[in-house]
């Protein structure tokens, strides 16, 4: 499971009689790679639920030249499938876990054959496609299995609760096979495409689909399994549209905490924000790693916990926790108990659950026992209900073992820990759900493990099952959050009846279950207001752990990718350097492949503006016209005082030496320096595209920019402008235009700018109404309904839209008092883009480097009014809003900066 990122030596790749099996092959994107594996001299077995779909795709391949047969059927009998790919060929090497079908819902009506579909598919076909493989790949000591996840499965996805987990869990799923394969030259990789299928064209828009071909994927599956291909198992590689990167756990430095009886919910109130941190963060490939027993010693040195005030009880909650007859179960009923709650204790053992529930009471808690599976959620709820009359909290933490290796796990193993783990969670938060619903409060922890994030030998089931229960909470809170439910996700690690088995004396002691229940208590309360988030717990330990990307590589869309291309650059798909990200959605994560949308090399490979000109079909003749022509690239030069201007002019203060003396030792521009090399540009592209056009009547209504790299601090660039899109808004006309800076003799990308206008009295013209989605440069960002993270109050000077101009924009609005009363001021007001520069310095001040900023302009700001930002951070995205102190009126709304950490464009503060 090493992962360094790997330099590549060698020609072509050698694919010669390998025997590729291709499950869900009859269409889509199975359908390209057994065309592509054909092509490169290996024998391709294509398998599809249609024999016919099958045939077709085996006799275009013979046709072609290359060697095909069919393997019909559904997946989930993958022994006669791979039957008929053993009768054909003689063995198989390689298997391309590709069969998939949608069962798409939100999760109030989700059935229970919409989930049990998706897990026979994706689950239960993987499982049976590939242990049918692994004798053979053993005995031939070769064998490659490619899994297919999706975004959906790492960060959810709305309707998707059944698919998501489903993906999620192919993740698990190869954790545990790399580790298990690699003695017999076993390599199992999960890749996570987003390309044109079947599947996708159900969902996806037009446009998009036109980007996401399949072809792009291949020639990485190709890599992966080639048989000199680079040293890669057990990865993950999230890719589309030309963009490949590799995806690995991000773990925060997290926080300990005393073991004793002052280790309460409360406790770990007072800690949160350093679970939180991630700064010095641990990138852990195993679930041993990491200082465990250190952390466990040091829990037991610290002073008794510190309190968060008010504390935290469950007085008048109603608390679900399955599995509790015993272990983590009884340690969670134990401590609701404690603190108030009414306790439903849920277990197959009678004997166990009646004893807890008298050990609850005996503690001062009310409980009733559900004695059942967890599968039988509809019995659990309401036997909660008619003792308690509703339901706020589910801890489903029921669980079994049946641990074997991979090649002796046989079907009943599978299915007993996938029916218990997944589908048992799966029917309680679906019984609980519409009482949270209808009551706009509910709590859900589901119980993953560092065996489904970091996989273990012997475990691929239960590797697969706990993998798939983060996926799921992940879209269990995006679907629950407009009704108050939160859903979070543990990792825990305790001595219990499953663990004792396996584990050192020495361990089970510094394990005690009870020293993760105030985790699960904090998480189940109304103190938190995290969603869709994953904890590992241990030890009095707790971290948050989530995904990081690589920056990746993003190559050209207008070209065929070919695997040795992909080979060539295989190290900079591969390095996690400060350019990582942290993606931590699936809008989030699409951002950079659909970016890649306009990535073309054009004719002659130059990386100009070459076939990019966002043309749609609701635009006029004359809109069209004008994007297809874009304004020819202007050069713009500037030195270390045009810096300094613009960082006075956006209130850097004299004794921040960073931003105001050129000669400091990290002097750098602020972030937002990023609208000035563009602003003559974007200011100079003509708009007779639109009717009545009056520059008089053109207010700035919002603007993004996004950073590529640190701004030099001197430097000609090359602004690219291109029009993006016009609206007609009946009275006004909104347009939007974009500009690329780039370095002038590389050709590097800098930084884009989207700047938006509205145009009065210019609507009517009879164009496209509705705007596209532009991800973070279209985002509402509206505010959360609480109060904000931070407040910055600044008050700005009479002189600050005097500096200001001398940045570039000489618009004597923002000087002569005459021209200013024509436009109905008062007085002449500042800049928009200054207001922005402002609470970007704040929001940078306070939270650190973004790596871009989107602001809509609301209202006007007088030179020496007092701006206040408010601001609120959400994961990774800091959303903010800006007004007016004086007047209690706005300045900016529907603005975020998307936090980039240790990113490469960082602010020097």
């Amino acid at each position: 499971m090493a992962q360094q990122p790997q330099s590549f030596s060698g020609g072509e790749l050698d694919f010669k009689d390998l025997v590729v099996l291709v499950t869900g092959a009859g269409s889509g994107i199975g359908k390209t790679y057994a065309k592509f594996f054909a092509a490169r001299g290996a024998k391709v077995v294509v398998n599809d639920v249609s024999d016919k779909a099958a045939q077709v795709v085996v006799d275009e391949i013979k046709s072609a030249g290359g060697n095909a047969s069919t393997a019909p059927g559904s997946v989930a009998d993958g022994q006669q499938v791979v039957d008929a790919a053993v009768k054909a060929f003689g063995t198989v090497h390689v298997l391309i876990n590709n069969a998939g079908i949608l069962r798409d819902k939100s999760f109030k009506n989700m059935s229970e054959q919409d989930w049990d579909l998706i897990t026979l598919v994706h689950l239960k076909g993987a499982y049976a496609c590939t242990k049918a493989c692994w004798p053979l790949f053993r005995q031939q000591k070769f064998g490659r299995v490619i899994n297919t996840a999706s975004a959906a499965g790492l960060y959810g996805n709305m309707g998707q609760a059944n698919y998501s987990a489903a993906k999620m869990g192919l993740v698990g799923f190869t954790r545990t096979l790399a580790r298990e394969g690699v003695k017999y030259n076993i390599k199992t990789n999960v890749i996570v495409p987003m390309a044109a299928s079947a599947m996708t064209e159900t969902i996806l828009p037009p446009d998009m689909l036109k980007g996401l071909k399949p072809e792009f994927i291949a020639p990485v599956v190709g890599v992966l399994t080639a048989k000199n291909g680079p040293d890669v198992n057990g990865r993950i590689f999230e890719l589309g549209a030309g963009f490949v990167s590799e995806v690995r756990w991000e773990r925060s430095k997290g926080a300990i905490w005393r073991t004793d009886e002052s280790f309460t919910p409360s406790a770990v109130a007072e800690k949160w924000s350093e679970v939180q941190d991630f700064e010095n963060a641990e990138h852990p490939l195993n679930s041993e790693d990491g200082d465990i027993m250190g952390w466990a010693k040091k829990a037991k040195s610290l002073p008794a916990n510190k309190q968060s005030s008010p504390s935290i009880d469950f007085k008048g909650k109603t608390v679900i926790v399955t599995g509790s007859g015993a272990g983590l179960g009884r340690e969670y009923a134990l401590m609701f108990g404690k603190l108030g709650a009414n306790v439903v204790i849920n277990d197959v053992s009678k004997e166990g659950a009646e004893k807890v529930v008298g050990e609850v009471k005996a503690v001062g808690g009310n409980a009733v026992a559900a004695v059942c599976s967890a599968e039988d959620g509809e019995a659990i709820v309401k036997a909660a209900v008619d003792a308690f009359g509703t339901v706020h909290v589910l801890v489903a933490n029921a669980g079994i073992l049946r641990d074997k290796a991979f090649v002796n796990m046989d079907e009943k193993m599978w299915d007993q820990v996938v029916q218990v783990h997944l589908r048992g969670t799966f029917k309680c938060a679906k019984a609980v759900w519409p009482i949270f619903q209808k009551q706009k409060y509910g709590r859900i922890i589901t119980t993953a493990s560092p065996t489904g994030i970091y996989g273990n030998v012997g475990q691929a089931n239960y590797g697969t099952a706990k993998a798939a229960l983060i996926g799921l909470a992940r879209s269990l809170a995006i679907e629950g959050s407009r009704s108050g439910i939160l859903v979070n996700c543990i990792a825990p690690r305790a001595g219990t009846a499953m663990t004792a088995t396996v584990w050192p004396k020495e361990l089970m002691e510094a394990m005690k279950a009870e020293y993760v229940a105030p985790v699960v208590g904090y998480l189940s309360s109304e103190a938190c207001q995290d969603t869709g988030t994953l904890y590992e717990a241990f030890g009095g330990y707790a971290a948050q752990v989530r995904w990081q990307r690589t920056y990746g590589v993003s190559f050209p869309n207008d070209r065929e990718l070919k695997p040795e291309a992909v080979v060539a650059k295989w190290k900079d798909i591969t390095t996690f350097d400060d350019r990582a990200t942290n993606p931590s959605s699936g809008p989030e994560a699409l951002q950079q492949i659909m970016e890649n949308f306009t990535n073309t090399a054009g004719g002659d490979g130059d990386s100009g503006n070459s076939g990019e000109n966002y043309e749609d079909p609701e635009d006029t003749p004359e809109i069209k016209e004008a994007k297809r022509n874009a304004p020819e690239p202007e050069d713009f030069t500037y030195t270390e005082r045009d810096v300094l201007l613009y960082n006075l002019g956006v209130g850097a203060k004299a004794d921040e030496l960073h931003w105001t003396y050129e000669n400091a030792d990290e002097f750098s521009a602020l972030p937002t320096f990023g609208v000035i090399p563009q602003f003559g540009a974007s200011s100079s592209i003509p708009m007779d595209f639109v009717p009545n056009f009056n520059p008089t009547k053109l207010l700035h209504g919002e603007q993004y920019l996004k950073l590529y790299k640190p701004l030099p601090t001197s430097g000609t660039v090359v602004n690219h402008t291109k029009l993006v899109e016009v609206l007609d808004k009946g009275k006004t006309a909104a347009v939007t235009y974009k500009v690329e800076t780039k370095e002038k003799g590389s050709g590097e990308l800098i930084c884009e700018n989207q700047s938006t206008v509205i145009l009065r009295g210019s609507g009517g013209f009879g164009g496209k109404k509705n705007g596209s989605d532009r991800g973070a440069a279209s985002a509402i960002n509206a505010p959360p309904k609480r109060k904000p993270d931070a407040v910055v109050e600044e008050k700005t000077t009479q002189e600050q839209a005097a500096i200001y101009r001398l940045s570039g924009d000489y618009n004597p609005l923002h000087i002569d008092p005459s021209f200013a009363s024509m436009g109905g001021f008062p007085k002449p007001i500042l800049h928009g883009l200054c207001s922005m520069g402002i609470a970007g310095k704040h929001v940078l001040k306070t939270f650190g480097a973004y790596k871009d900023i989107k602001v809509r302009f609301a209202g006007t700001i007088i030179p020496g009014e007092t701006l206040v930002t408010e601001m609120w951070k959400e994961r990774d995205k800091v959303i903010f809003v800006a007004k007016v102190k004086e007047r209690d009126a706005p300045a900016l709304s529907n603005a975020a900066v998307t936090l980039i950490g240790n990113d490469k464009v960082k602010a020097k503060l």
